[in-house]
């Protein structure tokens, strides 16, 4: 458990580090300027995550994906509860990190902007930190509800652990090597960020969101960090994702998974 404990805290720790500061620069410098660049970031972030990891814990890396796990039946749930704080905590601990590396830049473009920290108009900086809806980087999307957040952070996750069970299901004869395999969940993620990033910057992490939201909460922007007045931040990236991976665990499990042992009764996946 010590083992596991310290991989997914180190691992949700450089995914969230790597994804956000790609963020942070988009914001500051103007490095990036597309989705399509920042989306590779994440995905590039995720894929070197589970490859720095996955020999000392299970690199789930996401809350959302650990719940998913239970569900499926592919890990008990007593090992839950040390999954969820270490992914929270490493992820906290990248938001410090941002924080210590950028601050000094933030305030200058602060200072530039006219904006004041902790105001509604520091959102535009408090979303290097968590996700917000509607994206406050795209001027043109103001139309973005609770319930189209939510939906979209949920089937954003659902499409996210679906593949990662088909990607690594024994069964599956068209999955890609074990060495390959947390390439193509990077690329999954950037996929899903290219059309989900414009309602909600996508975040598809309940410990990614959470984590640097704390932080950002702590170091001034208060209640500019928080999406809304009723809880957005939690029914949208906390609560959506993991309903939306508990679904396709349950569609995996009591779907697919049987469909694959019955085609091929050899593959040494049955339970």
């Amino acid at each position: 458990m010590k083992k596991g404990f310290i991989g997914e805290m180190m691992g949700t720790f450089v995914l969230t580090l790597f994804g956000c500061c790609s963020v942070a620069v988009a914001i500051l410098f103007g490095e990036y300027n597309s989705i399509f660049q920042i989306g590779l970031v994440w995905g590039l972030a995720v894929t070197l995550a589970i490859f720095l990891t996955r020999n000392i814990c299970c690199a789930h890396l996401n809350p959302a994906v650990s719940v998913a796990m239970v569900v499926a039946g592919r890990m008990k749930i007593k090992q839950l509860p040390g999954y969820l704080l270490a992914q929270v905590l490493g992820a906290m601990l990248a938001g410090l990190v941002l924080y210590g590396l950028f601050n000094a830049s933030i305030e200058h473009y602060e200072s530039i902007h006219e904006i004041v920290r902790g105001t509604a108009a520091s959102v535009d900086t408090a979303r290097m930190f968590g996700e917000f809806y509607p994206n406050p980087g795209d001027a043109l999307n103001s139309t973005v509800s609770l319930p189209l957040a939510m939906c979209a952070e949920g089937f954003g996750t659902f499409l996210l652990a679906l593949f990662i069970f088909m990607l690594t299901e024994d069964c599956n004869v068209g999955r890609p090597s074990s060495d390959m395999q947390p390439l193509f969940i990077g690329l999954t993620v950037s996929s899903i960020i290219f059309f989900i990033a414009p309602l909600t910057q996508a975040g598809l992490n309940p410990a990614r969101d959470f984590g640097p939201r704390v932080i950002a909460y702590l170091t001034g922007w208060g209640d500019a960090a928080l999406p809304d007045a009723v809880g957005g931040w939690f029914w949208v990236y906390i609560l959506a994702p993991i309903v939306g991976s508990s679904i396709a665990a349950l569609f995996f499990r009591y779907v697919l998974e049987p469909m694959e042992i019955d085609k091929n009764k050899h593959c040494g996946c049955e339970k």
